[in-house]
């Protein structure tokens, strides 16, 4: 199926980017609908308009709470039909009613293997703990930060004479590629949610539909 797709971005929009080459150049099936951000002038916003996708400019400081602000997202990304929403370097935590609205329809990247190092500047905590393998994790999104049911990691090693600036980039690189495959294998429908034997839920990666 084609993902009628929003993303949600706060910076520089190099994920977003990745998403949008995959799309041009027909390695993704889907149809970004709008690019939204919190921050005037993140350049994000220009890639955006480069590829003739719409966007919009939703500053979190002007709302008097933060329900009100995801109120503000839905509205905006239902009027732009939009079905899954992707983070791609969105600084503001969605709780609450936004996760209702766009349950196991949000899908996030996070610079670190999951579950370890959650949280803020992942990539130097993982280099001062002294990991000799870092990486990056999609996942869906739910309450708690950072948490949810993980679609893809890429692994990349630590190699001698990185600083903690060398290892965000290189795992940096690796985003670009989950963000795309977790995306892709979602609109082939093959990711499946399910509860796992802790309880906890998982996903479960369906092989690729064998044509007939």
């Amino acid at each position: 199926m084609t993902l009628a797709l929003g993303v949600l971005i706060s910076g520089g929009g190099t994920n977003l980017q990745a998403i949008l080459d995959a799309v041009r150049e027909g390695r993704l099936d889907a149809d970004v609908k709008v690019v939204i951000s919190n921050v005037e002038g993140a350049f994000g916003l220009e890639r955006a308009r480069q590829a003739g996708v719409e966007t919009l400019v939703i500053n979190h400081r002007q709302f008097e709470s933060r329900e009100a602000f995801d109120e503000a997202l839905i509205a905006a990304l239902k009027e732009h039909g939009v079905e899954y929403v992707a983070l791609a370097g969105f600084m503001r935590v969605l709780r609450g009613r936004f996760l209702e609205e766009f349950r196991d329809r949000t899908i996030n990247i996070h610079p670190s293997l999951l579950p370890a190092f959650p949280g803020v500047d992942a990539q130097k905590q993982a280099f001062d703990y002294g990991v000799r393998f870092a990486g990056c994790t999609v996942h869906f999104v739910e309450p708690t930060v950072d948490s949810g049911p993980i679609i893809t990691q890429r692994v990349v090693p630590v190699l001698e004479g990185d600083t903690s600036e060398t290892l965000r980039q290189r795992i940096l690189a690796e985003e670009h590629v989950a963000f795309v495959e977790a995306l892709r294998w979602i609109s082939e429908g093959r990711v499946q949610i399910e509860v796992g034997p802790s309880g906890r839920r998982v996903t479960r990666i369906l092989p690729p539909a064998v044509s007939e």
